[in-house]
């Protein structure tokens, strides 16, 4: 598994329900003009793994009621969630949900690294992201990362490791320095570097020998789908696409709706249940439906990437290659709480356009691949009539 800092999660939340702001720009748009409920509800009868949800005004009663003795709100949130079962809903402070509502404009806080983990558990960096501290440094791709401020990595999760790099546990901010451990071949170094906000490069292009063109798609925030279309448009005419999917950890919702526009000439994308009722999203009409496409996937390819793996496979537009992806098609809806805090809680499921749950099952792919899914994938290609 591989990972980088604009992959980051609110600060405290390293539960993997921080990812759950998938459908926010859809319901927070909804709920502004009336066309979803002003609270939460619960999921539609027969969702997969449904759980009895709790309702937002339980939830902002147990804040009002610690407010008025003294006590914490954010922490009397936190407990009535933690009582519920319901696995994906979390509580953010108002400065954690402002955070991650950046991160998704495509801004972070970090020294500009992704890594992976090896079969060996050693850290190795996969790619510097330019104008950042990482990169002003020297460090570049293949250097293995020995440490942060002093703490070994080698068999980490990377989850972690990306958690160190951009300090979570002290909430540090841009300017804060951290100090790694680098190894380049039989050289071993220490460097300090001071974090900084950068932009996110959640889209990245690259043509392979054959010509294909690799569009990996790291996370869903603005501005992706419009990417992914310029990526395709400059394509040669008839090459084959893949769309790399693997770690994919979500994001907004209307920017995999987005994508999806780019390969589908309108039609249904996902449906969803909010307090039982059925809510669908639409393609725009328009987009490239004779190139040849390959989506690869992974255990880290979740919500919002589920979404769109789902609907370009169920509109028979794409192979999906790779393995079982994570399995998160929960609805969260937020909810302002007393204190300035946000809860949010899962008031539905999404369907994909045959009507299949990927909420902990996840997408099983056509062809199942690991290592060398990339090979595979140009083969694919080659099969559906690559021209390249």
């Amino acid at each position: 598994m591989s990972g980088g800092e604009p992959l980051c999660s609110p600060r405290r939340f390293g539960h993997g329900a921080a990812l759950t702001l998938v459908f926010a720009s859809v319901l927070v748009a909804g709920a502004a003009t009336g066309s979803l409920p002003a609270d939460g509800g619960g999921p539609a009868p027969g969702a997969a793994r449904a759980t009895a949800p709790i309702r937002p005004e339980a939830v902002t009663r147990a804040a009002e009621e610690a407010m008025a003795d003294g006590k914490s709100p954010l922490e009397a949130a936190e407990r009535a969630v933690s009582r519920s079962g319901d696995r994906w809903a979390a509580v953010y402070s108002e400065g954690e949900y402002e955070e991650f509502a950046e991160s998704l404009d495509g801004l972070y806080t970090g020294v500009g690294l992704e890594a992976r983990r090896e079969r060996d558990g050693r850290i190795e960096v996969t790619r510097v992201q330019a104008g950042s501290p990482a990169a002003a440094a020297g460090i570049r791709a293949g250097d293995r990362l020995r440490s942060v401020d002093g703490r070994a990595v080698a068999g980490r999760p990377v989850t972690d490791v990306v958690s160190l790099l951009r300090g979570d546990a002290t909430d540090a901010a841009a300017g804060t320095t951290v100090r790694l451990g680098l190894e380049r071949g039989t050289r071993a170094w220490t460097e300090t570097l001071r974090r900084a906000r950068l932009s996110t490069d959640s889209v990245t292009v690259r043509t392979l020998a054959g010509g294909v063109t690799v569009i990996r798609i790291t996370a869903f925030t603005k501005g992706a789908g419009d990417a992914v279309r310029t990526a395709v448009d400059a394509a040669p005419a008839g090459a084959g696409v893949v769309l790399d999917l693997r770690g994919n950890s979500g994001g907004l919702v209307t920017e995999a709706v987005s994508t999806a526009s780019v390969f589908l000439d309108g039609g249904l994308v996902a449906t969803y249940d909010v307090d039982g009722e059925q809510r669908a999203l639409h393609a725009g009409a328009g987009g490239d439906t004779t190139r040849p496409l390959v989506a690869l996937v992974d255990g880290g390819t979740m919500s919002a990437a589920e979404l769109l793996t789902g609907a370009l496979r169920d509109r028979g537009r794409a192979v999906v290659v790779g393995s079982r992806t994570f399995g998160k098609g929960s609805v969260q809806m937020p909810s302002r709480l007393p204190d300035g805090s946000v809860a949010e809680l899962t008031v539905g499921h999404y369907r994909t356009p045959s009507g299949r749950s990927v909420d902990g099952t996840g997408v099983t792919p056509d062809l199942d691949a690991d290592d060398g899914a990339l090979e595979r994938a140009e083969t694919v290609l080659s099969g559906l009539g690559n021209d390249s």
